[in-house]
C-alpha cells in the first residue's frame, strides 16, 4: 500500500473497533469470495492450479452498506512428476499472494486497485452481473473444480466478466452473489472472527451474460507440431432495469491460437479455452473503453454494435 499510495483519498490502518460511534467512517477490506486448489492427472504428470478472487471493497461502517467494489484475481499453474504434498500446496498459495513469474499477486493488485480508486461524491450508479447461463455444451469442457456446486461455473464465469469490466473500463462492480448472499445482504467474516452483514445496493444496469459453446479446430501441422484454434462463444447484454433500455445486446466469437509440440504427450485444453473466453470479454471491455474496436465489430453478431459500444460507453462514464 506504502508503494501504491491513494490517489483520491487518506487511508488509515487503525483498529476498525475504533469506528464504532463514528457518525461516518468508510472501511475497504480485501475480501476473499473464491479460492480454488485444483490438482489434475494427464499420464504421470499432476497439474496444481491455485486461483484466488476477491474484492476491493469499500462500505460504509455505520449502514453497512456496499459503496465501492473492484474486483482482483491471481492464479498460478505448477506442473510436478508426483502427487503435490501440503507443504507444496501452500507454497502455490503462497505465491499467489505474493506474486510470481513477475506477475503482481493479489496483495499488489489489491493495493493498486485502491491506488486508483474513487469514492462516490455524488449519488453512485451501481453495475452488477445479476444472471448467467452455461449451457450443457459448454460446461462439458469446463474442468471438475468448476463442476463443485451448481453455482461454480456460473461464479466463475460472473467473476471473469466483472474483472474485464473493471479492470480495462476502470469503474467498480458489484460482487455477484448467487448463491452468496440472501435478501441482497452479503456476510464478511475478517480476520478477528467479527462477522459483519454487508448490505449490496441494487443495480442500475445489469449484466445478462451466457456462455454458449467452445470448439477446437486445428489450425496448422508440420513437423514440429500442431496448432489449434480455441474458440469461445457467448451472449452479453446490459440494460437499465428500471426503464428497460438495453445498451449493449449481442452475440460474440473469439479465437486463440495455440501451438502444441510433437513432443507433448498430452494436452490440457481448459488453459486455452481459458484465455479464449476471458479474452472475448477483455476485448469487449477495451473496445468499451474507447481502444481499438476493430475485434468488436467482427467478433459481434448485432449489425449495429458501433452504436451500442457508443452508448455502453456513455453509460459506464456514468459509474465511474
Amino acid at each position: 500500500m506504502n508503494q501504491h499510495p491513494a490517489q483520491n483519498f487518506k487511508l488509515t490502518t487503525e483498529p476498525i473497533e475504533q469506528l464504532k460511534g463514528r457518525d461516518q467512517a468508510i472501511v475497504v477490506s480485501l475480501v476473499l469470495n473464491s479460492e480454488t486448489v485444483s490438482v489434475e492427472r494427464f499420464g504421470a504428470v499432476r497439474k496444481l492450479f491455485v486461483m484466488l478472487r476477491g474484492q476491493a471493497l469499500f462500505f460504509d461502517f455505520k449502514s453497512m452498506t456496499v459503496l465501492r467494489s473492484y474486483p482482483v484475481s491471481f492464479g498460478y499453474v505448477d506442473n510436478l512428476d508426483h502427487e503435490p504434498t501440503q507443504a507444496e500446496v501452500l507454497d502455490r498459495v503462497r505465491m499467489v499472494y505474493d506474486g510470481a513469474n513477475g506477475k503482481p499477486g493479489l496483495y499488489a493488485r489489491f493495493a493498486s486497485a485502491i491506488g486508483d480508486a474513487k469514492l462516490p461524491d455524488q449519488a453512485p450508479r451501481y453495475l452488477q452481473v445479476v444472471h448467467v447461463d452455461v449451457t450443457p455444451e459448454a460446461a462439458a469442457v469446463l474442468p471438475d473444480y468448476l463442476k463443485a456446486t451448481p453455482t461454480s461455473a456460473q461464479t466463475w464465469a460472473a467473476d471473469m466478466v466483472s474483472e474485464a469490466i473493471s479492470t480495462r473500463i476502470g469503474v467498480p462492480v458489484i460482487p455477484y452473489s448467487k448463491g452468496h448472499a440472501i435478501g441482497n445482504v452479503m456476510s464478511m467474516q475478517v480476520m478477528d472472527g467479527t462477522v459483519f452483514n454487508l448490505t449490496l445496493p441494487k443495480p442500475d444496469y445489469e449484466i445478462d451474460v451466457t456462455l454458449k459453446n467452445f470448439k477446437k479446430i486445428k489450425y496448422s501441422e508440420n513437423a514440429v507440431g500442431t496448432a489449434y484454434i480455441y474458440g469461445s462463444y457467448a451472449d452479453i447484454s446490459i440494460r437499465e432495469p428500471l426503464t428497460g433500455a438495453t445498451y449493449l445486446n449481442t452475440s460474440l466469437k473469439n479465437g486463440e491460437v495455440k501451438p502444441v509440440p510433437a513432443s507433448q504427450t498430452w494436452v490440457d485444453d481448459f488453459p486455452a479455452y481459458y484465455d479464449s473466453i476471458n479474452g472475448l470479454f477483455v476485448k469487449l471491455s477495451e473496445a468499451i473503453a474507447g481502444k481499438d474496436d476493430s475485434w468488436v465489430k467482427s467478433a459481434a453478431s448485432a449489425s449495429d454494435i458501433t452504436s451500442q459500444i457508443d452508448k455502453t460507453t456513455g453509460l459506464m462514464k456514468l459509474c465511474k
